[in-house]
């Protein structure tokens, strides 16, 4: 049974789905002003793992995860230049052309490191029909306010009728001191009312016509609209359009809790009188020196830089499956602080278990399997399920495929053996938890990173080749061309190692 940490009730609960065999995801995606950072790898990562494993244990799947173009202003707040919009008046673009830039670089990144892609990516531009209808509910239920054109989410009004707060832990009180009022918004009846429908102003980019019908002392009116709707409105929308009005899953980063998550919970109340979301979901923090990562604090690195190698902190270029190791060596509900020497600590580790990757492939089988052997494959298969059902524990599943690694150099160095049944099923698991639901790309030479831009495939063919030719030279005792071989490979920063069934090698 698989068991996950719901924000909502602070507690880990039994998964169990709306619909039988279905489930039904939707994870807040990026706003395409910038490049992906480390902070936005964590939830594309963390979620990439839920979507494997729920794919894996039997559920069909439905996957959401929007893309935000338009509405997501500066800040976080109700004020201030659209993101988007602010980046295409510096660079002299259309807004389109920033989102379309940073979204295909995005898709590449997650590509790179092997993040699934979605069921559905819609964007928030595309659904504006959806949302200015999800805004007029509202308005309906008496729940919001019109003020100088522009739509508010009236949270006093709310609060009445359902409890504001519920899933940050906050209460009015506590957000009234916490909440500062900022410039341009005194339209709002109280500082912690938030934006459903903004009036565009003149110099704004991005708008749409819109007509709402309200209620005003008793009047029937009607507000003729050139504006966008809020950040807060898209995943309401699109949730719902998607997944329905009741659906499982709704994940992000913890970050976005609150106000984001706890506005989309008031608004889907407010419009349709229930929840709409079963199990919220949020993946902790990337920290450096103990602060978010974040571009609102400029502390932040590109996956590009880490690719390249080229931010001053960084020591020298980390691979795709080198940051994706690092980000699953941390339960996702626990705080990851950055530093390169912890890249590096990740690189070490992720080469050691593509060799024992490697090394399981090369095995052969024997006539019978050794009792310690066949004792670690059974319990290796329930031990990485136990820690997989309880809240996606990828550490726990790490170590035990540490402890299995252990088991696979002794049957290459020859002090066990394994049959062929057995051989197949310690395949099978390393094929299903490392590469099928941890997403680990375990190859001979991935992770490597002296061959940066070569033909992986010519290149670890060049390798085998060599050692080819010292085995035929150890077999014809031309002892002088075998260790000419070795030693020259040894100065090259390769290491080599004789096993019974021939060699190995690696960086």
């Amino acid at each position: 049974m698989l068991y996950l940490y719901n924000t909502l009730t602070r507690s880990k609960q039994p998964f169990r789905p709306l619909h039988e065999g279905h489930v039904g995801m939707y994870v807040c995606g990026p706003t395409v002003y910038g490049d992906a950072h480390l902070g936005h790898a964590r939830p594309a990562i963390t979620f990439d793992i839920l979507y494997r494993y729920l794919s894996q244990i039997g559920y069909k799947v439905r996957y959401v995860r929007n893309i935000t173009d338009v509405g997501h202003l500066e800040h976080d707040a109700d004020a201030g230049e659209d993101k988007i919009a602010k980046k295409a008046r510096l660079e002299q673009l259309e807004p389109m052309e920033v989102v379309q830039f940073f979204t295909n670089r995005y898709h590449h990144d997650m590509e790179a490191l092997n993040v699934l892609p979605p069921s559905i990516e819609p964007h928030a531009s595309g659904h504006i029909i959806e949302q200015i209808a999800f805004v007029q509910k509202i308005l309906d239920k008496g729940y919001a306010y019109v003020s100088n054109g522009s739509i508010y989410m009236d949270v006093e009004r709310y609060a009445q009728d359902y409890p504001y707060g519920k899933l940050s832990g906050r209460n009015l009180e506590d957000i009234v001191t916490d909440t500062r009022e900022l410039d341009g918004q005194d339209e709002k009846r109280h500082s912690y009312d938030f934006a459903l429908w903004k009036k565009a102003a003149p110099e704004h980019i991005m708008h749409w016509p819109a007509t709402f019908r309200y209620t005003e002392d008793g009047a029937h009116k009607e507000l003729r609209s050139e504006g966008f709707p809020g950040w807060h409105m898209e995943c309401s929308a699109m949730g719902t359009k998607y997944l329905g009005e009741e659906f499982d899953i709704h994940g992000g980063g913890m970050d976005l809790m609150f106000p984001h998550h706890e506005a989309e919970i008031a608004q889907s109340c407010a419009a349709l009188g229930h929840d709409t979301v079963r199990y919220w979901l949020h993946n902790n923090m990337i920290t450096i020196a103990g602060k978010k990562m974040g571009k609102s604090y400029n502390n932040f690195i590109t996956l590009r830089q880490f690719f390249s190698g080229k931010h001053e902190l960084l020591t020298k270029p980390f691979s795709p499956m080198t940051i994706r190791f690092f980000i699953l060596m941390a339960h996702y509900r626990s705080t990851v602080d950055f530093s390169s020497e912890a890249l590096e600590a990740a690189e070490k580790g992720y080469q050691r278990m593509a060799e024992a990757y490697a090394r399981l492939q090369r095995l052969s089988p024997s006539a019978a399997t050794s009792d310690d052997i066949r004792a670690n494959i059974a319990e290796l298969r329930t031990h990485c399920s136990e820690a997989m059902d309880d809240d996606l524990n990828t550490p726990i599943v790490i170590s035990h495929l540490f402890d299995s690694a252990k088991a696979i150099n002794s049957l290459a160095d020859g002090k066990a053996t394994i049959d062929a049944e057995d051989l197949k099923e310690l395949r099978n698991i390393w094929q299903q938890y490392a590469i099928d639901i941890l997403g680990l790309q375990l190859d001979a030479s991935c992770g490597q990173q002296g061959a940066a831009g070569a033909n992986m495939t010519a290149y670890n063919g060049a390798i085998d080749l060599l050692l080819g030719i010292r085995m035929d030279a150890k077999r014809n005792k031309d002892w002088a061309t075998s260790d000419r071989i070795r030693n020259s490979l040894t100065d090259l920063g390769f290491k080599i190692k004789d096993t019974k069934d021939g060699f190995e090698w690696s960086l």
